[in-house]
């Protein structure tokens, strides 16, 4: 019959003693001593696992939380949660034992149980007698109701250690020597799986390599599951055990031990890296495609229709409506009529462009013209002005851009591509030299910045085609027509792509400007949208020809306005505030009479000598708008002609006169040859191409990179400084950049100091030409000289060099003379 031993504990109040169970370890070495009679079991599957680890991970535990914890499980006299209450129940009442103490083991998930019995009963039978009674009757805790409460007698001596470790299915077993004057004797594994086969189902048993000079030697023992490990590693820690046939008594010392598991997968993966990297590479480039790409064609249409933008949206549409008398969100009505200005004096170039637009030619849209000639504004703002579908692509921020990732960056910003990583670029890049370091195989990880440009506009391009083809169910609602077959059928409903800046430091950005000109050919003859390049480099035939070589550009030229057109231009831009201070006067006197712009303009008597500004000035767009903006102020048309006339002539000095060395290092013309356009075109407004490039300054230069003429000629234009006028292909006549620079040009002749320094530096390259010409015919001269005999038909070009160098002196002398008068000018001027 079941006893239970109790100890008595008086309380502070004396009140009756309060019998309890004892629930202390025997000692403080971390182990149970038995006694005779004695024997220990351990109950498994008392405590949840998981949450005993995470209670004993906690940093503030110490061990009177097991007191405590046991506190809170004898408030429950019958309770699911009580262990105590589950160790009556698995001992059935006809035991003979008497239970002494309770010890449980929380990160164990059990509890030692420790009692008497009589010697009747040896301790092994009792065992088998609980097993087979909770076998019969499994008790099932609360918290695990698939695995029923085990038991089994302890057979070694347990530790009951507090160490962070926690219970694992493999057991390292450990062969220690049961004395000081024994050594140990290593278990075969057949002994081993007959002492821990009683526990549970054993996975495997590996023993220590032979080669192994690990001490003392061990073996693994895997369970298939955990709570069996726990079972035989509190039963059989600290067992003895006397191998048959052996007089040497071995020690079995038992620890968890994380299993290593197998990754044969992982270790094929890095084993192969030639195969596994380019089947990652194209995974991930897989996985882009189908993931952002089509996030990113949603955002290029969006951008393309102007879905997002809240000026587009009825609410502000309907609140401009409202105030429009109030706040100002509109155009002013002098710039406005400005514009119309400029609309009626380039009616014929709109017209002929938005004819071309209507029509199926798959060829480029040209419009070429100096900076400041409007061509932005007459495209987007009058030509497509209410036109859906249009995409400006300016290429400015995009060849300005510092970097790779900064050029990727601006180009997605102006097509509305995004997301756009392009600070990953980076990381692919290190990613790729470190396995190309390591493995000696290139991962492709990183893209260059022509496949990255190209993955955009290709991206761009299916979103465009997307767009034309928006309206084919109302047009064509039988599909009559294939998607290309309705395009080409309705140039109409192409989507419009305008190229601006087109060529801005094309030298320095080659690349770009070459896959924008191919990706817009593709556009253009798969008949998907139409092109329109703005740019004002005049080499624009050579890029656009490669890309779309069998195709007649359509070319727009635009020139400055005519001296009315401006004249209207400006007085238009002065239209507003005029004609309100008019209209005040007016209805002071009761005057209703409506004044026309001009003869409100006329009312200023500053203004009377507009018609002799504007010929100074010229017709350049933005030149005109300067000057309207100064007349605005109140400065007469003479003082702010004047003032803009300073300033470009300002420009020009520090552009292309004062220049210094290491800046000029990079440009392909020199500054004597840019004073040498701007002293001949101050005595004539245009000169003859062909009689520059055969003059000496740009024919014999000695600056190095400006020796080719005409590539000086071609720098000079694209900077501005001049323009040049071209007749059946060919360039004829040079003129001023701009047509205010021609007044520049007189305006820096009249500075004494300024032509005397700039003639000086051009007389002085001229000398050094002669002086290299006589150069040469002296050392010519003095093979011939050196000839063992002098034959007579070296007279023809002995006298030929000798007038050469006479010639080529006497320009040296001329030379010298003009220098020193301009070199007494300059001492004379400050």
């Amino acid at each position: 019959m079941r006893r239970w031993e109790c100890t008595s504990k008086t309380t502070t109040s004396g009140a009756t003693p309060k019998r309890e169970i004892a629930l202390q370890d025997d000692d403080k070495s971390g182990h149970i001593a038995a006694n005779e009679n004695e024997s220990i079991l351990f109950f498994d599957n008392l405590f949840p696992l998981r949450l005993t680890s995470l209670m004993l991970w906690r940093p503030w535990f110490t061990r009177r939380d097991l007191a405590d914890l046991q506190q809170r499980f004898e408030s429950y006299s019958r309770g699911l949660l009580n262990p105590v209450d589950l160790v009556k129940r698995a001992i059935p009442e006809t035991v003979p034992i008497t239970i002494t103490k309770i010890i449980p083991r929380l990160k164990d998930g059990g509890a030692f149980v420790k009692f008497t019995h009589s010697g009747e009963v040896s301790a092994s039978e009792i065992e088998d007698r609980i097993a087979q009674a909770l076998e019969d009757k499994p008790i099932k805790p609360w918290f695990n109701p698939f695995l029923c409460i085990k038991t089994g007698l302890v057979r070694g001596r347990p530790w009951l250690e507090d160490l962070y470790r926690f219970p694992k299915s493999r057991l390292r077993v450990e062969y220690v020597a049961a004395t000081d004057t024994e050594s140990p004797a290593e278990l075969s594994q057949e002994t081993l799986y007959s002492i821990f086969r009683r526990y549970g189902k054993i996975a495997d048993i590996v023993p220590q390599p032979s080669d192994s000079k690990i001490l003392p030697k061990y073996a693994h023992v895997d369970f298939v599951l955990v709570r069996d490990a726990i079972m035989a590693m509190n039963c059989m820690h600290g067992f003895v055990l006397h191998e048959s046939g052996s007089k040497l008594a071995t020690k079995l010392r038992l620890s968890y031990e994380q299993r290593i598991k197998p990754h044969h997968i992982w270790d094929w993966i890095s084993s192969h890296p030639r195969i596994v990297i380019p089947i990652i590479a194209a995974f991930l480039a897989a996985f882009t495609v189908v993931v952002f790409d089509p996030i990113r064609e949603f955002f290029v249409k969006a951008h393309v229709r102007h879905a997002f933008e809240f000026t587009d949206s009825r609410l502000y549409k309907w609140f401009k409506r409202q105030t429009n008398d109030i706040l100002a969100f509109r155009k002013r009505k002098g710039e406005q009529a400005g514009f119309n200005a400029l609309v009626h004096h380039r009616k014929d170039l709109i017209e002929s462009v938005q004819n071309v637009l209507l029509e199926s030619t798959a060829t480029f849209v040209v419009i070429h013209g100096p900076r400041g000639s409007g061509k932005r504004e007459l495209i987007v703002d009058q030509v497509l002005d209410g036109r859906k579908n249009v995409l400006v692509l300016d290429c400015k921020p995009v060849v300005e851009a510092r970097g790779e990732a900064g050029t990727i960056k601006k180009l997605a910003a102006q097509v509305g591509y995004r997301p756009i990583f392009s600070w990953a670029n980076n990381l692919s890049s290190m990613v790729d030299l470190a396995i190309q370091s390591t493995t000696g195989v290139k991962a492709s990880f990183s893209e260059n910045l022509e496949s990255q440009l190209v993955k955009i506009l290709q991206t761009t391009a299916s979103a465009l085609k997307d767009v034309s083809l928006a309206e084919k169910k109302k047009i064509d609602p039988n599909e009559t027509l294939s998607e290309d077959a309705f395009l080409e059928a309705h140039p109409e409903q192409r989507a419009v792509i305008v190229i601006n800046n087109f060529l801005h430091k094309g030298e320095e950005k080659g690349l770009i400007y070459e896959k924008i000109a191919d990706w817009a050919a593709a556009l253009v003859q798969s008949n998907v949208a139409h092109v329109v390049f703005l740019t004002n480099d005049t080499s624009y035939s050579k890029s656009l020809s490669k890309s779309l070589p069998d195709r007649v550009f359509h070319q727009v030229t635009l020139g400055d306005l005519s001296p009315e057109a401006a004249k209207l231009f400006v007085i238009s831009q002065l239209e507003l505030d005029d004609h309100s201070k008019t209209k005040k006067e007016t209805k002071k006197e009761g005057d209703d009479a409506k004044l026309t712009p001009v003869a409100e303009m006329k009312q200023r008597e500053d203004l009377r000598e507009l018609d002799e500004c504007i010929e100074s000035l010229g017709g350049r767009l933005t030149d005109l708008q300067v000057l309207a903006r100064r007349l605005r102020v109140g400065q007469t048309p003479k003082k702010a002609v004047g003032e803009i006339v300073e300033q470009s002539a300002a420009e020009i000095l520090r552009m292309f006169l004062l220049v210094k060395n290491e800046g000029a290092a990079d440009r392909k013309w020199s500054t004597q040859q840019a004073w040498y356009l701007v002293r001949e075109l101050a005595h004539n407004e245009s000169l003859k191409y062909n009689e520059v490039v055969l003059n000496d300054t740009f024919a014999s230069s000695t600056t190095s990179g400006a020796t080719n003429g005409e590539s000086a000629l071609e720098a000079l234009t694209n900077a501005e400084l001049i323009s040049v006028k071209s007749i059946h292909g060919r360039p004829q006549t040079i003129r001023a950049g701009k047509p205010v620079y021609q007044t520049a040009f007189n305006h820096l002749l009249k500075d004494p100091v300024v032509k005397a320094k700039m003639d000086l530096a051009l007389l002085k390259e001229l000398a050094s030409v002669e002086a290299k010409g006589i150069e040469k015919a002296e050392t010519e001269l003095n093979i011939l000289a050196n000839l063992p005999t002098k034959p007579y038909q070296t007279n023809d070009r002995i006298n030929y060099l000798l007038a050469k160098l006479e010639g080529s002196q006497k320009k040296i002398v001329a030379y010298e003379k003009e220098m020193g008068v301009l070199k007494k000018v300059l001492s004379q001027n400050a």
